[in-house]
């Protein structure tokens, strides 16, 4: 439930100019409003099930992008009843919407959403309905170019460069073949990010989740109540810090508190998730993650 110091669940990740919002828990608005980003550009909406603490917030976002000029589509991705859902608010609320909404159910796992370089994917989780789990993930990036070791091999600077950065071979005036091979560094891997909220522990979770660099995931109980997450399908902080260090991921941002905890009263939870995944953290309202390219 929501507290006056916490709002429900929504992450926004912004990406190369686009932006992606993992469910839309209410009061997710008043925090798009208050880091002053900008709605409009949200391009995809992804939700993890349709319970009201993780939906609530969508007609806010859908009435509040009929406010400026938009005319993109907003994808929404979910699994069953979401498009339901959607209808029905539309139409209850009567809304004014200037721009195609887009509603795709998840039926079974795999790629949602993509664009050139990256694409989302979603994976069955295990909560009392229909829930999945989502992740984004880049494409290898191109190794960096040599432009000294191009022109060495009489490559000039030029047009030819560009193709060489664009995977094409080019023939030198003295006629040597160079390929992209040549002069390019080694490909750089592209980054992950992974959002897991509301299910029980799961082994098959951390396969999905593996080598990413950011994941969220929710630790909703200490391990004092972990009969009362197993009966509700729900995780334990520990249970949490399990599938980081088993998904091998590099960092853990806990997510989705029991409301039994203040924000003072967190602790407990942040020790058992480090117990077992050291580079743990606890999330909050507003928190901020900066994911770097790899080298």
């Amino acid at each position: 439930m929501p507290l006056p110091y916490r709002h429900l669940t929504s992450v926004l990740v912004r990406r190369e100019g686009d932006l992606f919002l993992f469910d839309s828990g209410e009061g997710t608005q008043v925090s798009l409003r208050r880091l002053n980003l900008k709605w409009k550009k949200i391009n995809a909406i992804f939700i993890s099930h349709t319970h009201a603490d993780h939906v609530t917030g969508l007609p806010g976002i859908m009435m509040l992008s009929s406010q400026v000029d938009r005319t993109e589509p907003l994808y929404i991705y979910g699994p069953p009843k979401t498009a339901e859902y959607v209808e029905s608010s539309r139409k209850v609320l009567d809304m004014y919407i200037n721009y195609p909404v887009i509603v795709k159910e998840v039926l079974e796992p795999g790629i949602v959403h993509s664009g050139e370089d990256f694409y989302i994917r979603a994976f069955p989780l295990k909560h009392t309905k229909t829930c999945v789990g989502y992740t984004l993930e880049e494409l290898d990036r191109p190794g960096e170019f040599n432009p000294k070791k191009a022109m060495e091999l009489g490559v000039p600077c030029g047009p030819l460069f560009s193709k060489l950065q664009h995977g094409e071979c080019v023939t030198t005036e003295s006629g040597l073949v160079v390929r992209p091979e040549d002069v390019m560094g080694t490909r750089r891997p592209g980054r992950k990010l992974s959002y897991v909220t509301d299910t029980q522990y799961l082994p098959s979770i951390a396969k999905e989740v593996q080598g990413s660099d950011l994941l969220f995931c929710e630790g909703m109980f200490a391990e004092e109540f972990a009969d009362q997450a197993a009966e509700k399908k729900h995780m334990t902080a520990s249970q949490a810090g399990t599938i980081a260090r088993d998904g091998n991921v590099d960092q853990m941002a806990l997510i989705h508190y029991s409301p039994r905890y203040t924000d003072k009263e967190l602790e407990p939870l942040l020790r058992e998730a480090q117990g077992v995944f050291p580079r743990t953290v606890l999330s909050h309202d507003r928190m901020h993650f900066e994911i770097p390219n790899k080298d």
